[in-house]
This record gives structure tokens, sequence and C-alpha cells, in this order.
């Protein structure tokens, strides 16, 4: 009697597989995910292999026109359905999609002057406020924080490095000599709360694939905890796994938001604001566009070049008339 043979794998899910295997981040494989999958809907459920790219062009204008997104969210519908196409469907697709494309606006990033920033921090407590402290002091993404592993905070040459940033680019950043005891201090709990979950059995956390299999025993060693770790242990949804993630980026968001309002800040401040704030204050300090450059991590220097017109100079520096 021959063996059956074993159903094969859903589209979506041998979709998940190879974003597992190139190490993506849980939020960009559901976003992927249910992008691919509202463009299989939308072609009333046809398989991705049946079509091409003028069934994306078509989705895409579909989403601009019709659904009103935003360009940014438009670009992401693109970024899964080109990885889609080139890794699972293995016809890629061109790099000039004729779709109808969101516009996208041109705003100012929001920044907080140096007295704000001093406030909004004065009124944050505990880990959120080493958080804040970091991404305003460091130039940090949120998730780039609260990734932090402890080997890659060098308090000899105070400066962090940031792994697989956005791009998937290393970068080194300065550590701020205001922060460099507090974060010991709080490393020193850190490490007391690691070494009770060794000897109650856990203390794994995360490592990508690769390194876990080439360090077998990495995932419990100290240096590759996460500087800002969960209060709770949870269950990894991939391996199965009790593990310490780290700390949940709403617990700081939140936290942020109390700040804002207890400050009475009337501006539309994000944990990015932080990010921007630093950028625009080292240039009012003379600080030139390369270094900023540099230490945010940014390919194009026309990204950098933003926050010179939002140094605190009102009106681009120009003297009124009515003033002379």
């Amino acid at each position: 009697m021959m063996a059956a043979t074993p159903p094969q794998q859903k589209f979506l899910d041998q979709l998940r597989d190879i974003l597992r295997a190139k190490h993506y981040s849980d939020s960009t494989e559901e976003s992927y995910v249910a992008w691919v999958r509202r463009f299989i809907l939308f072609h009333h459920k046809k398989h991705p292999q049946e079509m091409g790219e003028k069934e994306v062009e078509e989705f895409l204008t579909h989403l601009a026109v019709v659904e009103q997104i935003s360009a940014s969210t438009q670009n992401q519908a693109l970024c899964a359905l080109m990885f889609t196409y080139r890794y699972l469907v293995k016809q890629p697709l061109s790099e000039t999609i004729k779709a109808v494309r969101a516009k996208r606006p041109q705003h100012l990033p929001v920044v907080l002057t140096v007295s704000e920033a001093r406030s909004l921090l004065n009124h944050m407590t505990g880990t959120p406020f080493l958080v804040a402290q970091m991404l305003y002091g460091s130039g940090l993404r949120l998730m780039e924080g609260l990734r932090l592993r402890v080997k890659d905070v060098d308090f000899k040459q105070q400066q962090i490095i940031v792994r697989d940033a956005k791009g998937q680019q290393d970068r080194v950043t300065i550590l701020p000599s205001s922060v460099v005891e507090p974060l010991r201090s709080h490393l020193i709990d850190v490490k007391y709360q690691h070494e009770k979950d060794l000897r109650d059995g856990y203390g794994q956390v995360y490592l990508p694939s690769a390194l876990e299999r080439k360090y077998r025993k990495a995932d419990r060693d100290w240096s590759w905890q996460y500087v800002f770790p969960a209060r709770c242990r949870s269950t990894d949804p991939r391996s199965e796994l009790g593990r310490r993630h780290h700390l949940d980026a709403t617990v700081i968001q939140k936290a942020l938001k109390r700040a804002v309002k207890a400050a009475a800040i009337q501006k539309n401040v994000s944990c990015h604001t932080l990010r921007h704030s630093f950028a625009t204050h080292l240039l009012q300090n003379g600080y030139d566009i390369p270094t900023v450059q540099a230490l945010l991590g940014h390919k194009d220097v026309k990204t950098t070049m933003i926050y010179t017109h939002v140094l605190n100079r009102g009106g681009l520096g120009v003297r009124s008339p009515i003033d002379l």
C-alpha cells in the first residue's frame, strides 16, 4: 500500500515560513500576510500564481483611489506583494509598478523645545522614564530601545550599538553621561531577575534562528538578555517556549501620553518625537549634518536635512521687516 501524500501547505502558511526564515519581525509577518490575503480576496480568491503585475497594479490603484489610504500604507502593501512574488511565487515584480500612487504629504516633524523635553521627562518615572531618556538622549526609535541587548551597551566607550535597525543596518550612537548610572542600577535589578529565572528553570530569551543553532546556550547568557525585559514571562508564539520578552511598546506609549498631559504640552507628541528632538537639538548646538545623519542611521542625507527646517528660529530665521 502506497503512503499517503502529505497535504500541500497553504499559500499563506508558506509565506509565513519564508518570512520567519528571513528573520522578519512578528509585526511585519502579520502585516505582510494580511496584505496578501486582502490582495487574494480583492481578486475573488484567485491564486497569486495565476496573477501578475496587472492585478497588483489594479489592487494598489484601488487602495489609493477608492480606499484613499496613505502613501506609507500603500507602500507597505506593495512591499508585501513584491516580497511574495520574489520569494514564494518566484516571479519578481518590476520595480516600476504603474499603479496610481497615493500622494505623500510633506509634513514637518513635531519637535519639542529643550524646556518641553525637560518638563516631559520630569513627569515620568521608573523604567518608562529611563527608556524615554534613551530615546531623547541617544536618538533611538522606540523598538530600537526596547530591543537593546545587554552586550550592545558599552559603558566604557559610552556608546550604544543598534543592531538590525531600519533597513537591517547596524549603527553606533551615543550613551548620554546622565543615563550611565541610572542604567547601571537598572541592569543590576534586571540581572537579579534573570538569575532568578534561571533558578526557576527559565531564563531563555529570543535569538534569531541562525544564532540559536550556532550558540546552543546563548539564549540563557546574561549578555544576550534584553536591557528592558517584560515584567512577566510569556509563551513565544513561534517556538511555544516560556521566555521573557522585551517590554511591550504600549507600556512606554501610555506613560508618555500621561506625561504629555501632565506637562501641559500642546503638541501631538509620540515616542518618535523624542528622536526628532534629539536631531534638532544637536543641530542647534552646532553639530554638523553628517554627524547627526550617522547617529540617526539615515541612508540619505535628505532625510536628515528636514531637521534644518524645524530649528527653533521661527520663520526660517528671517527677521520680519516690521521688526527692523
